[in-house]
């Protein structure tokens, strides 16, 4: 059982920052597009 591995894969991280990072910038994005409706 040395052998054993139970830290996270490449893959696993890569999807876990896609799955948080993509509604993330969609939010900062929708965020700065209403922020410049106050200033025009």
């Amino acid at each position: 059982m040395a052998n054993d591995q139970n830290g996270t894969t490449p893959l696993q991280l890569a999807a876990a920052w896609i799955f948080v990072g993509i509604p993330l910038i969609w939010g900062v994005l929708e965020t700065l597009g209403n922020a410049m409706k106050l200033f025009s």
